[in-house]
């Protein structure tokens, strides 16, 4: 979903949170690894600010009362975490999150937790730009295309109509 997002330059699937020998789908499947699904987003703050990805990754991408569970998906490597790079990322961060909470934003509270950054594993090339090699699939139709659809909805002027994709080589 953030392939679409103008200004986003690359949204890399990868692992976060445990051990580069344990950063494949197979051992991460587990849930023992310690590692979280993640996506690393690179981003031209001159044309998004990190506030309005946060605005977007709460108001589409996740359901951040979900512990450990996100969509289909359960098990501690679906857990919604945000992964900071900065102290001033983890501040807004932190404040947006007690935002959404003192305005009860969602029916239960939120969950997602906030961390400085840990080493980051890219995914196996097969979970790259999924949705655009297959549009078809079930989970894509019923998870993900959605999320795409909400973006374009909720944030048009953020909304690119051509993905910046891995396959294109803007890795």
């Amino acid at each position: 979903m953030f392939e679409h997002v103008k200004g986003v330059s690359q949204a890399l699937s990868g692992y976060t949170g445990g051990q580069k020998a344990t950063a494949d789908y197979e051992t991460v499947s587990t849930g023992s690894t310690g590692h979280a699904e993640s996506v690393k987003i690179t981003f031209n703050p001159r044309v998004i600010s990190y506030g309005q990805i946060l605005q977007i990754y709460f108001a589409v991408t996740t359901d951040p009362t979900e512990l450990n569970y996100q969509g289909p998906d359960h098990g501690t490597q679906y857990r919604g975490e945000i992964w900071t790079t900065s102290p001033q990322q983890k501040e807004i961060a932190t404040r947006y999150i007690a935002q959404l909470g003192a305005d009860h934003a969602f029916p239960a509270p939120i969950v997602t937790r906030v961390d400085a950054a840990m080493p980051f594993y890219p995914a196996e090339g097969y979970h790259q730009d999924f949705l655009i090699r297959h549009p078809d699939n079930p989970y894509i139709v019923f998870n993900d295309i959605p999320k795409v659809e909400a973006l374009k909805a909720q944030f048009p002027a953020l909304y690119e109509t051509d993905p910046v994709t891995v396959l294109k080589g803007n890795t």
